[in-house]
């Protein structure tokens, strides 16, 4: 997927700057090499960024692309998260090769993911079901399922869209009641903040109203203090001249769930997402945080198996 998207960033700035030629330097990042423990026992998702980082940081290289969803809310100093793609769907999706959907899969069916806010949003809904923690690239899961490892997973659709993969799963449900969280399908462009023609560049590929939404909800997820522990959601969406961002916390188990939103017109909602955090730590979501983080890894949680 990383490969992917580095491709694909190369092709779109070469075609906007036929004298510009660009170089791929391929880095391996900790989250990628480390497959056998959830992230955040490992540190969380800022090991999917610091080795690209370290890179630009030491002369080395000049941009990066993230998928946004990976880029922690601090950016180191020297360095910016200057421009953000076009956000394409962000749907959630089911995929198996033996149940059509979610309401299809038997009682204690074992579901895979990686990610505490999709469990979270899973067992709200189907408290029955059994989750499994779920590592490796795209097609080392979706192997896995097919091996029968697991009755279903759950990937972004964006993934398997890019990398053509869907058209391989029997069965692939939209989830359409989850809510994402902040940044997913989109990409984020780092650069070096004092290389002011890789600046033009990157801002070349910049999409207002998507650079808008992903900022407010970075703002959420900083203000609330959320880490790699804390299931969370966030999405921020424009209709017309309004935003609407809207959040939901809880414990990884699917209980103690807060949900919230606020809206406000486009023209004047640069702190939407910090007032929509301090408005749900106002009726106690830090206390909730303190607790999922609590017990989001102990041994009897479905996701150390």
């Amino acid at each position: 997927m990383a490969l992917w998207q580095a491709y694909h960033i190369k092709e779109r700035v070469e075609a906007l700057f036929p004298n510009v030629t660009v170089e791929l330097n391929k880095i391996v990042s900790k989250g990628d090499k480390i497959l056998d423990k959830p992230l955040a026992l490992i540190g969380g998702k800022g090991h999917f960024t610091k080795e690209l980082e370290d890179e630009m940081l030491a002369g080395n290289a000049d941009l990066a692309v993230h998928s946004l969803k990976d880029v922690p809310t601090y950016i180191p100093e020297g360095l910016e998260l200057c421009a953000i793609t076009t956000r394409q769907d962000q749907s959630d999706v089911l995929l198996s090769h033996t149940y059509d959907s979610l309401d299809a899969l038997p009682q204690g069916a074992v579901v895979g993911t990686t990610s505490l806010r999709r469990r979270m949003q899973l067992l709200e809904k189907r408290p029955d079901l059994v989750v499994k923690e779920l590592r490796g690239n795209v097609n080392t899961r979706l192997r896995k399922l097919k091996e029968g490892q697991y009755d279903a997973i759950i990937l972004a659709y964006i993934g398997l869209y890019r990398l053509d993969l869907l058209k391989d799963i029997p069965y692939v449900k939209k989830l359409d009641f989850f809510i994402p969280p902040m940044g997913q399908a989109a990409l984020g462009i780092e650069i070096v903040s004092s290389n002011d023609r890789v600046r033009e560049i990157a801002m070349s590929l910049n999409d207002e109203n998507s650079f808008i939404c992903t900022k407010l909800e970075r703002d959420f997820v900083s203000k609330i203090g959320a880490g790699c522990s804390a299931p969370v959601a966030v999405n921020a969406i424009i209709a017309g001249e309004t935003i609407t961002v809207k959040a939901m916390l809880g414990y990884p188990d699917g209980t103690n769930i807060m949900h919230k939103e606020l809206n406000a017109l486009v023209t004047e909602c640069d702190t939407l997402g910090e007032q929509l955090a301090e408005t749900m730590i106002a009726e106690g979501a830090l206390d909730i945080l303190a607790k999922a983080e609590e017990i989001a890894f102990k041994d009897e949680m479905p996701e150390r198996m």
